[in-house]
C-alpha cells in the first residue's frame, strides 16, 4: 500500500471518528465520566489522560474534562493530569496533521500562504505562547492547524505545555471549587475565591503576551543604514496625508497609509507579510499601535522607528515635500 493511499485512508477514518464524536458530544456526561475514572482505581489518572487526549483529537470540548479533572483529582493532581492530557492530545493532533497534510500544503501553497507560514515559523515559541493564552482560535482546531506549519515539533510541545499551564490551573481550581460547593466541604469559600482570582489572572495574561511579542522600536540610524545598504525594506508612513505632504515632509519612497485606514488596506501590504516593514509616524505611540495591528494580522517583521520623522529631520537627512 502506497504512502498516499495510507494517508487518504487514515484521513477518512479520522473524519468519520470526528463526525461520530461531534454527533455524540451532547451525551458527554461528566457524572458518568467521573464514575468510570473512579472505578478504574490506580489506573484512573492514566485513563483520564488518555480520554482527554482522545477528546482533543476528536474535537470534543476540553473544558468539560478540565473541570472534571479538578473535581476528580483536586487542584494539584488535577492540574497535572489535565495538562498531561491536553499536551498529549495537542501533540498527537499536531503530528496527525503534519503526517496527513503538511507535504500536500507545502507543495500547493501559493506565495501568500508560504509567506504567512514563514512568518509563523519565525516567531516560534512566541507565536505558540500568544495563541495558547489568547483564545483567538478553538483549541482543537488550532492543534491541527499548527501541524500544517513549519513550527518545530519540540518547540510546539514545550511551549504548548508551558503556556497552557495558567489556564489549566485556573479551570482545574474551578472544577475543584465546584465540587466543594456541591458537597458543602470545608474551605468552600476559599477555593471559590482562589478559582476566581486565577481566572482573573488568566484573563490578564494576553496583555502580557502581547507586550512580550512586541519588537523593540528601531533607532532612526538603523533605518538609514538599511536604506543605504539597499535592503528590501518597506517604509510605511502612517501619518495623515496632510502631515505626510506637509511641513515635516516624508522620506523618499515611503508608502503613506494613514493609521485609521491601515486595517482596511492590509491587502496592499501583502507582499511584505514576511519581509521587513519600518513604520514612521509623528509619535512613538502611533508607530507602536500600527506595529501591533500588523503583528496581529500576521506580519512577521513590523517595527516602529523611534522618533519617526522628527528624529529623521533632526539628523539633517533629506525629505520630500517639505515646505
Amino acid at each position: 500500500m502506497s504512502k498516499t493511499v495510507l494517508r487518504v485512508l487514515l484521513g477518512i477514518v479520522l473524519l468519520i471518528a470526528v463526525g461520530a464524536a461531534i454527533g455524540c458530544r451532547d451525551r458527554l456526561d461528566p457524572a458518568a465520566l467521573q464514575a468510570w475514572v473512579e472505578s478504574a482505581g490506580a489506573a484512573g489518572p492514566a485513563l483520564f489522560v488518555a480520554l482527554y487526549a482522545l477528546a482533543a483529537i476528536l474535537f470534543l470540548p476540553g473544558s468539560v474534562l478540565t473541570l472534571a479533572g479538578g473535581a476528580l483529582f483536586g487542584p494539584l493532581w488535577g492540574t497535572l493530569w489535565n495538562l498531561a492530557g491536553a499536551t498529549l492530545g495537542a501533540s498527537l493532533a499536531f503530528l496527525i496533521a503534519r503526517y496527513l497534510g503538511a507535504d500536500w500544503v507545502s507543495r500547493r501553497a501559493g506565495p501568500r500562504l508560504a509567506r504567512l507560514n514563514e512568518g509563523v515559523s519565525s516567531e516560534g515559541w512566541r507565536f505558540i505562547a500568544f495563541v495558547r493564552l489568547v483564545p483567538v482560535f478553538p483549541f482543537n482546531l488550532l492543534n491541527y492547524a499548527l501541524g500544517l506549519t513549519r513550527i518545530p515539533f519540540p518547540a510546539y510541545v514545550i511551549a504548548s505545555c508551558i503556556f497552557m499551564l495558567p489556564g489549566s490551573i485556573a479551570y482545574t481550581w474551578l472544577g475543584h471549587a465546584g465540587r466543594e460547593a456541591l458537597s458543602g466541604g470545608e474551605g468552600m469559600i476559599r477555593n471559590i475565591t482562589i478559582a476566581l482570582a486565577l481566572l482573573a489572572a488568566v484573563a490578564f495574561l494576553p496583555r502580557l503576551v502581547r507586550k512580550l511579542r512586541e519588537k523593540p522600536m528601531l533607532a532612526v540610524e538603523v533605518l538609514k543604514r538599511q536604506l543605504d545598504a539597499g535592503e528590501d525594506v518597506l517604509m510605511l508612513d502612517v501619518r495623515a496625508a496632510a502631515e505626510y505632504n506637509g511641513e515635516m515632509g516624508h522620506i523618499a519612497g515611503a508608502l503613506n497609509v494613514p493609521l485609521e485606514q491601515l486595517r482596511s488596506r492590509l491587502a496592499e501590504l501583502e507582499a511584505y507579510k514576511a519581509r521587513p516593514i519600518r513604520i514612521l509616524c509623528g509619535t512613538d505611540s502611533c508607530s507602536a499601535k500600527a506595529a501591533r495591528l500588523l503583528d496581529e494580522a500576521g506580519f512577521s517583521d513590523a517595527q516602529g522607528i523611534q522618533g519617526g520623522m522628527v528624529a529623521w529631520r533632526a539628523k539633517g537627512w533629506l525629505v520630500e515635500n517639505a515646505k
